[in-house]
């Protein structure tokens, strides 16, 4: 499978613009590990681009990712980029079995919660994200209210990464696409 493949299904599924912008976000962060890791770049971001497809169409922990895969089986996406999929919904309880795997979890709520961050900053930077910061941010219950904190902080001891290494390093990784994103580098 190849981006454009993912970008249109993406796109077919996802009207809000929201919902496109996240899985950019998530997509530049695990391809960003992946290089780091030494894995394949494109399959990674295929799974960040397309981690939520279907929360619009299935917007329920009991539809939302499992429906969604089941239409990505019948598109011919590959078995184990939509076990990874899964994998970023916790309450499904799977077992990781890749490093994609533990990475999309860790990535995909820190990706909106770091972007939700620089959005509120003065000049709505990325570069001004500070892991202190963000910690601060992660204790006010009222900001980014529909994020769990708890898998912030188990995504990155899953990956195997110290939460601040884990902040900056998403931050880092946001920058190439802050444009779309809508936030400064």
């Amino acid at each position: 499978m190849h981006r454009d493949e993912a970008w249109k299904i993406l796109v077919e599924y996802s009207q809000e613009e929201r919902t496109r912008r996240h899985g950019i976000a998530v997509e530049a962060v695990m391809q960003a590990y992946a290089r780091e890791l030494h894995e394949d770049v494109e399959k990674w971001g295929i799974v960040g681009l397309l981690h939520d497809f279907d929360w619009e169409i299935h917007p329920t922990e009991d539809l939302h990712p499992q429906e969604g895969s089941k239409l990505l089986a019948a598109r011919g996406v590959p078995g184990d980029i939509r076990y990874a999929i899964l994998c970023h919904a916790p309450f499904l309880g799977l077992e990781y079995h890749s490093k994609m795997d533990r990475a999309i979890y860790a990535c995909d709520e820190l990706s909106g919660f770091v972007t939700a961050c620089a959005l509120v900053k003065p000049d709505k930077s990325l570069s001004a994200i500070e892991p202190k910061s963000v910690r601060k941010k992660m204790k006010d219950k009222a900001f980014a209210r529909s994020v769990r904190r708890e898998d912030l902080i188990q995504g990155a001891a899953d990956l195997g990464v110290e939460l601040d290494e884990h902040i900056r390093f998403v931050a880092e990784a946001l920058k190439p696409v802050a444009d779309q994103l809508g936030v400064n580098a």
